[in-house]
């Protein structure tokens, strides 16, 4: 089964919460990153925990090491259960972060390659490839890697072995949930869902394929 995770990238707090409520009974995971904290602040965790789902914090924290431990300290303290870093800003930036998510039994996820078509200005010629096997050298959970490019998550799989991969960039920015869904184990959908007419109903669509 490939899960679905919510990108939650609403900034108005209570409309972000009927979403999330609707569309709960079919998804995984909600993904939520600066939009809505900026605008609702970090207490929102708290107000999305009702649904009992894992909560990510899409932060792609990249810093140096003490203060990307800083950030996830204050992250997991929030009550979120994972949190996305950067990798390219080097192993010990990377460790940082996911030595503080395991140490609050949380989660890592190392970005590997992004979804946009800007994405391949750097992520390319094996860099993707070097920060998906330092996220497998460093201990991360998982990686993330682009639903916009099959052929690069089957190359990243190939590195990364069982680590989850989680990848974004399905419907609004053209990724086809049905190419990548067998790649991966789970994907990261928002405009598709939370800009429908019918989030939850978008959402239950997804999950079916998903499943």
């Amino acid at each position: 089964m490939t899960e679905l995770i919510l990108a939650l990238d609403v900034p108005d707090r209570k409309e972000a919460l009927n979403i999330a409520e609707s569309c709960a009974p079919f998804i995984d995971a909600i993904k939520v990153g600066y939009p809505l904290v900026l605008s609702s602040g970090l207490s929102i965790a708290e107000d999305l925990a009702s649904p009992g789902l894992p909560l990510i914090a899409d932060f792609k924290v990249a810093d140096i090491p003490n203060t990307n431990r800083l950030i996830c300290e204050v992250v997991f303290s929030a009550g979120f259960d994972a949190v996305i870093a950067h990798g390219f800003v080097g192993a010990d930036a990377a460790r940082a972060c996911i030595e503080v998510a395991h140490s609050h039994s949380g989660k890592a996820y190392i970005v590997a390659e992004m979804s946009h078509p800007g994405a391949t200005e750097f992520f390319h010629d094996g860099v993707a490839e070097r920060i998906a096997a330092l996220a497998v050298r460093c201990g991360a959970d998982g990686i993330i890697a682009p639903a916009t490019r099959p052929e690069r998550v089957a190359r990243l799989r190939e590195i990364v072995g069982d680590k989850a991969i989680y990848s974004p960039g399905i419907g609004a920015q053209g990724g086809d949930l049905d190419a990548v869904a067998r790649l991966v184990d789970g994907v990261i959908v928002g405009r598709s869902i939370y800009a429908a007419d019918d989030p939850a109903a978008a959402a239950e669509r997804l999950s079916r394929i998903c499943r």
